[in-house]
């Protein structure tokens, strides 16, 4: 089944991506852009957790959709981290680290993949919490203002996505390292 309601779901964070950035160049003030940003962002990141407990739930697991989840979070991550780049509010070298981080591990669970060593690069906490600091992070540096009044976004953003880009440097050398024998059994 390749048009399952969760995969369409999955579809809809890829889509989500030029609305996000759109809202951006809408002729509106500054803190509508914000929280329009922001409110896409949530919505959208809400379905990776919606779209798999619907596969489950509804029995519409599939390998596609096993492929297609982590590309659409990745996507709407890195598009996220690019924009809040261009509009100064995340640090270029943070930016990079968990993009990168995101390439080089989807590289090497690819590779660990092709030599039947994919269990040596299952997710881990470590992974988990990395992912849930950054999807914290990142809607709190979009919205960039004073939430009920007295959470300043843009500091705790920062501060999150530093704590993101410390996890992001731990989850990698801890894959790398469960890889290891594995890459070096197999290295030509």
């Amino acid at each position: 089944m390749l048009w399952t309601i969760p995969t369409l779901m999955t579809l809809t964070r890829i889509a989500a991506i030029p609305l996000i950035v759109g809202v951006f160049y809408l002729p509106i003030a500054v803190e509508l852009q914000n929280f329009w940003a922001t409110t896409l962002f949530v919505v959208f990141a809400l379905t990776d957790w919606l779209d798999g407990y619907l596969a489950r739930r509804l029995n519409q697991t599939s390998t596609f959709g096993a492929f297609l989840d982590p590309v659409a979070d990745k996507f709407l991550v890195c598009a996220s981290l690019l924009i809040l780049v261009h509009l100064g509010r995340a640090d270029v070298l943070v930016s990079l680290i968990i993009i990168g981080r995101e390439i080089a591990i989807s590289a090497l669970r690819e590779w660990m993949a092709q030599i039947g060593a994919s269990r040596s690069v299952a997710v881990h906490m470590l992974g988990k919490l990395k992912t849930t600091a950054q999807m914290v992070a990142i809607p709190f540096l979009l919205f960039d203002g004073q939430l009920l009044g007295f959470i300043d976004t843009a500091l705790w953003g920062w501060v999150l996505i530093w704590i993101a880009g410390v996890l992001t440097v731990w989850s990698m050398v801890y894959y790398l390292q469960k890889a290891w024998p594995d890459i070096l059994d197999h290295a030509k």
